[in-house]
């Protein structure tokens, strides 16, 4: 069982240090194929979109409390 881990972490360190050097000699041509405008585009929306849904939920809960009180004042004779 030893044996097997320390092969596998040998393996793993070499495919690491492998991979290390393509990314290496291969950087500047992976950058440049990141589309980054539409990366910036996607995540404009989404956060846009979340942040809608996260007004509406709170303009239902704040309005539901506000009923709430007014169901307890009324109660209470406030």
């Amino acid at each position: 069982m030893v044996r097997g881990a320390k092969w596998a972490g040998r393996g793993a360190a070499r495919a690491s240090v492998a991979g290390a050097r393509w990314a290496r000699d291969r950087g500047g041509e992976l950058v440049d194929r990141i589309p980054a405008d539409r990366i910036e585009r996607e995540l404009r929306d989404t956060v846009g979109e979340a942040r809608e849904r996260i007004d509406g939920f709170v303009r239902h809960e704040l309005r539901d409390l506000r009923k709430s009180l007014r169901r307890q004042r009324k109660r209470l004779g406030i």
